[in-house]
């Protein structure tokens, strides 16, 4: 999450009646840390799930459940509330309220609100599996679909009946990527991308090995920002402790020729390639089948080191190649050996990062290398960073001019 990243967005947010009420606490707490104001209305059912009070004290607004609340002037709440909102979401919405939305009824508060709005309207379903896939629910949600109403889940897994299947709502913290994402100008909208991510770790045998202190930060974050661009992501790991952004495919990998194998594989359906992780430059010729052990006339042990195959160099160069960015992380003069990187693996845009002491760190500074020059990017936090480098590969690729 980018700091602040929903400052200046007003939500509506909806509450049916559902178990999922619960998740939705965690979900005002995210949102509002991330910068929006949030209006809690409910129906009398998510009021016995969870008190309005809990969620006036988590929004920090009045909460709204009856369309006859005298707190609004002209007694109209059902018109008031959504008039300033960027977005109404629903969350969780029902069975019954997905069907309510899909037939125009309007016979409270929330319902009413939602079709008197002028603004989009999100639904993130919570329910059991078979009210889920029972046929009257799907032709619900495709006509909500069909009305242009974003649907965000279900997700799949143990539900609260016992039973496990399709329906559970959304995660808190997957509810609040996708609300997040569908802000998010879709600059890359029909684009595929490639991504790799974090360090390489090259065995020297079955308990110790050479890697480095990548931890796959600004990888991830830019993941996460190509998606909410409207991309389709997919990001091969290296050896990281990260959550999978919002949306991302996500393929694991431990070694530089794994890494390699991986994108290469992938890489001809794939029409940009951003080359972050820190791949390591050689590894052992021989990897020992057993842990090395200590002698007793403690002579060292030696090591034959071979060059790992350069991934970035092998992607610019195919027939066809993506639009390639690379990364490079240098411990000094990073203006000169940024452009002689640049120009060496024969792409047309290098990222250069201010230092390796980045590494590990939330926020960033970096120069981008490019034929025309070089543009130094302001200190930012990674995810902030991320979104403003999509938006520069964006206005870079071959045909910019066709992006909305």
């Amino acid at each position: 999450m980018a700091t602040a990243e929903l400052t200046g967005k007003h939500l509506v947010l909806g509450m049916t009646g559902g178990i999922a009420c619960y998740k939705i606490a965690e979900l005002t707490r995210l949102l509002t840390k991330a910068g929006a104001t949030v209006q809690v209305a409910m129906t009398e059912a998510a009021t016995q799930f969870i008190t309005p009070v809990t969620m006036q004290a988590l929004s920090g607004r009045p909460v709204y459940t009856s369309q006859w609340d005298a707190r609004i002037p002209n007694n109209m709440a059902h018109i008031d509330l959504s008039r300033e909102a960027d977005a109404i979401v629903i969350a969780p919405a029902s069975t019954d309220f997905l069907a309510k939305l899909a037939h125009g009824i309007a016979d409270d508060l929330l319902s009413t609100l939602c079709v008197a709005r002028d603004c989009p309207l999100l639904v993130v379903p919570a329910m059991n599996r078979q009210m889920w896939m029972n046929p009257a629910t799907q032709r619900n949600v495709a006509q909500l679909r069909a009305d242009g109403i974003e649907v965000l889940g279900p997700d799949s897994g143990a539900q609260a009946c016992g039973e496990v299947g399709d329906g559970r709502m959304l995660e808190p913290e997957a509810t609040y990527e996708a609300i997040a994402s569908f802000f998010q100008p879709k600059i890359l909208a029909g684009r595929r991308v490639l991504l790799t991510a974090g360090p390489t770790f090259e065995p020297l045998d079955p308990v110790r090995g050479i890697t480095n202190r990548s931890s796959g930060k600004m990888g991830f974050a830019l993941a996460r920002a190509a998606q909410q661009a409207g991309a389709d992501v997919h990001l091969v790991a290296g050896p990281v402790a990260l959550d999978t952004p919002w949306g991302v495919l996500r393929e694991d990998v431990q070694t530089a020729q794994q890494m390699h194998d991986a994108v290469m594989r992938a890489v001809p359906d794939y029409d940009i390639f951003i080359g972050v992780a820190a791949v390591a430059d050689w590894r052992v010729d021989q990897v020992s089948d057993h842990k090395i052990k200590k002698t007793a006339d403690k002579a060292l042990p030696t090591f034959t080191f071979v060059e790992n195959p350069d991934i970035l160099a092998s992607v610019a160069k195919l027939p066809h190649p993506p639009f390639c960015v690379g990364f490079a992380a240098e411990s000094g003069n990073l203006e000169v050996h940024g452009e002689e990187k640049r120009v060496r693996k024969s792409v047309p845009l290098l990222i250069g990062n201010l230092g390796p002491q980045t590494f590990g760190l939330d926020d960033n500074e970096v120069i981008l290398f490019e034929a025309k020059g070089a543009t130094r990017l302001p200190r930012a936090d990674k995810q902030t960073l991320a979104h403003a480098l999509i938006a520069e590969i964006a206005r870079r690729l071959p045909d910019a001019s066709l992006i909305s």
